[in-house]
């Protein structure tokens, strides 16, 4: 054997041993089909917290799960320590086929995609009446990312006591959605909480909306036994606080007919990005306008002269603010596109 420029033998003491064990290395990945089945109900700082089989456990993901994330509402499969008790950690191996995907961009031209929750069934888009002022153009991009994954789109409107919903209600009725409106007495007296509850029975219903609107305050009407801190609106501003740092899975009281479900919270958001989102696709959130772009010309960016559209808002079949908010989503797109 030859090393460092001389010729050593096995005496030799400046020969090390090998560090490298003698068992051949294998691709074959355990199959953990003693694995048990759990929900993840918040991600915080790569650690994971589940609900298995009725305890909440700590985890955290496998290596051999590379770089595959690991979001809020997947069904895992988990191995490990899962008595729940302090300071006991288990490992997340295997993320179950998700049902549904709710995605945004943190604007237009940025080209990472987060994931939000899996696995839910509907969208409550959640928006003050006053106290801030309502965004159109945010509840658009929401319905857009609704449409897109598959999730029933839920309007909440909050603060009723500070300004009547009758006005932006308007807007949307074209679009069938369903919609629900709150006032802060009713919340605190559970009237209104029981309103909205009732139409999250037996569904995973993910909460979006802007911070100050009162997502946090309704979750909390919503799930009583579980308290989430609250922030104020900025008055100079106009601006709410960010009081909720990470998404959070909570199962709602059971009702008298035994129907449960689940309630996401998720952090207030100041943009809604649509990167991921295809401008064919996003006509579908419209189906006001969608049946009036069948008979726009081939490949009709809908904001261009023989848009048929023009014609379809002036024949009164949508309303014009509608194909305004539609053309200035697409013409935001375009822009990025071009760039």
């Amino acid at each position: 054997m030859r090393r460092y420029g001389k010729h050593t033998d096995e005496d030799d003491i400046r020969v090390r041993p090998s560090r490298r064990g003698t068992r051949p290395r294998t691709h074959t990945r355990p199959k953990h089909e003693d694995a048990a089945e759990g929900l993840v109900l918040t991600v915080d700082r790569g650690r994971l917290t589940c609900l298995v089989e009725g305890r909440t456990v700590t985890a955290m993901k496998a290596r051999e799960l590379g770089r595959k994330g690991v979001v809020v509402g997947d069904r895992v499969a988990v191995v490990g320590d899962l008595s729940g008790a302090k300071d006991t950690l288990a490992r997340v191996v295997r993320v179950e086929e998700r049902t549904s995907v709710l995605r945004r961009t943190a604007d237009d031209n940025d080209p990472y995609e987060r994931v939000i929750v899996a696995n839910a069934d509907q969208l409550a888009i959640v928006t003050a009446l006053a106290d801030p002022e309502p965004r159109p153009r945010l509840i658009d991009r929401c319905l857009v990312a609704a449409f897109d994954a598959g999730l029933e789109p839920l309007l909440v409107l909050t603060k009723s006591d500070l300004a009547p919903a009758r006005p932006l209600m308007e807007t949307y009725a074209p679009l069938g959605v369903r919609h629900v409106v709150t006032s802060r007495e009713g919340l605190a007296e559970g009237a209104g909480a029981e309103s909205v509850r009732e139409l999250m029975r037996g569904q995973v219903t993910v909460c979006v909306g802007h911070s100050g609107v009162g997502k946090t305050t309704l979750v909390n009407a919503l799930v009583p036994r579980r308290q989430r801190a609250t922030g104020d609106v900025n008055a100079v501003t106009g601006r709410g606080r960010h009081t909720t740092t990470s998404a959070l899975a909570l199962p709602l009281p059971p009702s008298t007919t035994g129907e449960d479900g689940w309630v996401i919270d998720t952090p207030g958001v100041r943009s809604f990005g649509l990167n991921h989102i295809q401008l064919s696709r996003v006509i579908h959130a419209f189906p006001d306008l969608e049946e009036g772009a069948a008979s726009c010309p081939r490949g009709c960016s809908h904001n261009e002269s023989g848009c048929a559209l023009d014609a379809w808002v002036a024949d009164g079949h949508a309303d014009a603010a509608r194909l305004h908010s539609l053309r200035r989503l697409l013409g935001t797109r375009e822009r990025r596109e071009g760039d």
